[in-house]
C-alpha cells in the first residue's frame, strides 16, 4: 500500500471520484453508442432500410456490430499489456499512457468516415479504454482498508454501468457522432486530472526484496478486523511523503522482481483457482447478458414499440436508478455482513463472509432477464422490460461488486491479475455474446433466449453457496494443485496487511 498514512481520507476519496470518472468513460464510448446503431449503419452503408431491403439491412447491422464487439474484445485482451506494465512499473503510467491511446481514438473518430477507418480507430480505442476498468480496483486497494473496500467497490462497478447510459443519453436529440465529440472533451478532462493530480499509489516497499513465494489464505491477509481497525495498519516502514512537483513523476521506479513474462501469463493461471472461475463466471451472466442485451436494444424496442434511439436512451435511465440502489446494497450491506460473521467468528475474518450479502442479486439477476425477454417477445407494456434493464444494472453493481471483493481479499497481493482474470474472460464471453445474441433470438425468440440467460445466471449465482461453507478449504488445497504453482508470487508483491 502507498504513503496511505500521510494521506487524508478527504484526498483518499477524491482518488476514488477520479478512479469513478475514468472507470465511468471507459464504457461511455466503448458502448454507449450502441443505442443508435441504426442510425450509424445507414451513415455508413447508404439504403441500409429494412423497410426496402431486409437482408441488405441485417448484412449492414451486423457489419456495424464489428465495431462494438472488437472493441468490448480489445477491452479485454488490452489488459494483458497493461495490468503487468501496473504491477510492474505502476499505476500512475499506466493510467496516462491508456489514457493518451483513448483521447486520441476519441479524436480520431470524430472526424473518420470510411467504414473500414473507423472500425481500426475503434479496435485500437478498446486496447487504450479497458486499462482503467481492470488497474481500478488495485488502485483502491492500494489506498484503502479492508473494512471500506466494499463500499468504494460499489460506486466503481456502479460507475461501470453508469457509463453505458451516459453514452447513450447524449443521442436525444443528437446525431450518434455527438457522443464521440462529448467524449473526447470527457476523456481529456479526465487525463488531465491524472496528469496533474493523480499520485502513484503502488506501495514502494524500502526493505529488501524477498523472493520466497508466498501462499494465500495466510493469517496475514485473513486477519479480523478490531474495533478500532488497528490491525490493519502497516507494520512495514512507511516512505516518506512526496511534495507535488516530485509527485508528478511518470515512473517512479520497479514495483516487483518478478520478470514482466510472469505477470503475463499468471493471470491465466488464476482463472482456474474455483473462486476466481466463479467470480467470472458472475461477471459474465450479469455485465456479459448486459452486453446481449445492448447489443439488439435498439432494434428490439424499435421493432416492438416504434421507439426511436433517443426513447430507447430514456428507458435506460432505470439503469443508472438501479445502479445507484446497487451502491448500498453491493458497498456498506457486503461489509456490515462481513463484519456481523466476524463477530461471530471471534474476530477472526474470512473473505467467504462477504458472500451471504449476493443474496438479493440471485432474486434481481434472472427476474431482469426474464421481464426483458418476455416483455419484448409478448408486446407488454414498455415499462416491463425497462423495469429489467434497471434490475439488471442493479445486479451488476451489487452482485460483481461483492464477488471481486472477496476474490481480491482472498488474493490480495496479486489482485491486479485476479481483476485480469476476471474481466479478461468477461470481455470474451461479451464479445461471444454480441456475435450470438441477435441469431439466437431470431430462432428461440426473446422469451426462451433470455429465459434461459435467466436460468444459467441462477445457476452461476447459486455456486456461491459452497464456497459460502467451504470456500476456505477449497482456496487452500486449489493452491497446491501442481498446475498451479507456477502462478505462486514473490513476497515483494506483499502489502503488509
Amino acid at each position: 500500500m502507498a504513503d496511505t498514512e500521510h494521506r487524508s481520507q478527504a484526498y483518499k476519496y477524491y482518488i476514488a471520484s477520479v478512479i469513478c470518472l475514468a472507470m465511468m468513460m471507459c464504457n461511455f464510448l466503448a458502448a454507449g453508442p450502441t443505442i443508435a446503431i441504426i442510425s450509424t449503419t445507414g451513415d455508413f452503408f447508404k439504403g441500409a432500410n429494412p423497410a426496402s431491403d431486409i437482408g441488405y439491412f441485417n448484412d449492414s447491422i451486423a457489419k456495424v456490430a464489428y465495431f462494438f464487439t472488437t472493441t468490448s474484445l480489445m477491452q479485454g485482451l488490452g489488459n494483458f499489456f497493461w495490468v503487468p506494465i501496473a504491477n510492474k512499473y505502476g499505476r500512475r503510467p499506466t493510467y496516462i499512457f491508456s489514457y493518451v491511446i483513448y483521447i486520441a481514438c476519441a479524436i480520431w473518430l470524430c472526424f473518420e468516415r470510411s467504414y473500414h477507418g473507423f472500425l481500426a480507430g475503434r479496435i485500437l480505442m478498446g486496447f487504450g479504454a479497458g486499462a482503467a476498468e481492470t488497474i481500478a480496483p488495485i488502485t483502491i486497494s492500494d489506498i484503502f482498508f479492508l473494512h471500506e473496500r466494499g463500499a468504494v467497490m460499489a460506486f466503481y462497478t456502479a460507475f461501470l454501468s453508469a457509463g453505458v447510459t451516459g453514452g447513450i443519453l447524449i443521442t436525444i436529440n443528437h446525431t450518434w457522432r455527438t457522443i464521440y465529440q462529448v467524449a473526447s472533451v470527457l476523456i481529456g478532462f479526465v487525463l488531465l486530472l491524472a496528469i496533474f493530480t493523480f499520485p502513484e499509489t503502488a506501495y514502494i516497499r524500502n526493505q529488501q526484496d524477498n523472493n520466497e513465494p508466498c501462499a494465500p489464505g495466510t493469517e496475514k491477509s485473513e486477519k479480523s478486523l478490531t474495533t478500532t481497525h488497528d490491525t490493519e495498519r502497516l507494520e512495514t516502514a512507511i516512505p516518506a511523503k512526496q511534495s507535488y512537483l516530485p509527485s508528478l513523476k511518470i515512473f517512479h521506479r520497479t514495483l516487483t522482481t518478478e520478470n514482466i513474462l510472469k505477470l503475463i501469463v499468471r493471470p491465466m493461471g488464476l482463472i482456474c483457482l474455483p473462486p476466481v472461475l466463479w467470480a467470472a463466471l458472475i461477471q459474465a451472466v450479469t455485465i456479459g447478458f448486459l452486453v446481449a442485451v445492448t447489443s439488439n436494444v435498439d432494434v428490439a424496442f424499435n421493432t416492438t414499440y416504434g421507439f426511436a434511439s433517443w426513447q430507447v436512451g430514456l428507458c435506460f435511465i432505470s439503469g443508472i436508478i438501479g445502479a445507484l440502489l446497487g451502491i448500498p446494497a453491493g458497498g456498506q450491506l457486503g461489509d456490515k455482513v462481513a463484519d456481523w460473521f466476524t463477530k461471530r467468528n471471534g474476530g477472526v475474518r474470512d473473505p467467504e463472509m462477504r458472500l451471504p450479502a449476493m443474496l438479493p442479486s440471485l432474486i434481481t439477476t434472472p427476474l431482469a432477464l426474464v421481464l426483458y425477454g418476455v416483455g419484448i417477445e409478448h408486446k407488454l407494456h414498455w415499462i416491463v422490460p425497462t423495469i429489467g434493464l434497471g434490475l439488471l444494472n442493479f445486479s451488476i453493481t451489487q452482485a460483481t461488486n461483492i464477488c471481486l471483493v472477496y476474490v481480491i481479499d482472498a488474493y490480495r497481493p496479486v489482485a491486479g491479475e485476479i481483476t485480469l482474470a476476471v474481466m479478461g474472460f468477461k470481455a470474451l464471453f461479451g464479445f461471444l455474446l454480441s456475435f450470438y445474441t441477435n441469431p439466437w433470438v431470431s430462432k428461440s425468440g426473446y422469451q426462451n433466449a433470455y429465459g434461459t440467460m435467466a436460468a444459467l445466471s441462477a445457476a452461476v449465482l447459486l455456486m456461491g453457496a459452497p464456497l459460502y461453507v467451504w470456500g476456505k478449504q477449497i482456496r487452500h488445497v486449489s493452491w497446491r494443485w501442481p498446475v498451479i504453482s507456477y502462478i505462486h508470487w514473490h513476497a515483494d508483491r506483499e502489502v503488509g496487511e
